[in-house]
Order: C-alpha cells, then sequence, then structure tokens
C-alpha cells in the first residue's frame, strides 16, 4: 500500500484545516488507518486511528472533542478533520496503514505516507 498525506498548511489558532490519506496500489481493506504527528526534536506521537471493521474511533487526549477522523471507501481516502487548531498542533502528519496490533503503537503500523506539514501561527 502507498500512502499519499495532504492538505496541511500554515493557519492561525482557531483554524481548521483537513488533512487526506490515500491510498494507491491496493485499497485500505483489510487495513485500518492511523494519523501520527512529529514537532522537531520530539517523538512521532499517536494522534487518531480508526478501527478495520467496526467503525471504531480512537483519539489522543490532547485532539479529542477537537479533531475527527473518517473515511470515504469510494475515494480510497481517511481524512482528519482538524478544528480549533492550537500552536502546540504543529507538526508533520503522517498517515499509516496497519492489519493487526495496537492502534496506538507506531510500531503496529506496517505503511507510512510521506507526511505533511501543519503550521498553526498564534
Amino acid at each position: 500500500v502507498q500512502l499519499q498525506a495532504s492538505g496541511g498548511g500554515l493557519v492561525q489558532a482557531g483554524d481548521s484545516l483537513r488533512l487526506s490519506c490515500v491510498a494507491s496500489g491496493r485499497t485500505f481493506k483489510g487495513y485500518a488507518v492511523g494519523w501520527f504527528r512529529q514537532a522537531p526534536g520530539k517523538e512521532r506521537e499517536f494522534v487518531a486511528a480508526n478501527a478495520k471493521y467496526d467503525g471504531s474511533t480512537y483519539y489522543a487526549d490532547s485532539v479529542k472533542g477537537r479533531f475527527t477522523i473518517s473515511g470515504d471507501n469510494a475515494k480510497n481516502t481517511v481524512y482528519l478533520q482538524m478544528n480549533s487548531l492550537k500552536p502546540e498542533d504543529t507538526s508533520v502528519y503522517y498517515c499509516a496503514a496497519r492489519r493487526t496490533g495496537s492502534v496506538y503503537f507506531k510500531g503496529s503500523y506496517d505503511y507510512w505516507g510521506q507526511g505533511t506539514q501543519v503550521t498553526v501561527s498564534s
């Protein structure tokens, strides 16, 4: 599975952005998708993920209530809607796909996109 993340940009605090993760080579069928982010000098951290079959979603406490993960099977795309953005959300955002394992653990993910930069100014 090849993943392409896009939609990042420079916004002001309080603004919204929608990131997209498109799969090519095959569909997301059989895979669950997660979003992670990495700020300079920091570890890559979990942001949000969906489950393979039951529609469950998972969020980091820092984004709960502000970010929403969703998918469009017809477009083979998973989105991350980010509202009420804060300067601390500034990071490179990565999408990833996994078959098994913990949704929160980056080591569970088999495929990664190239990342898209999100910068939130105060």
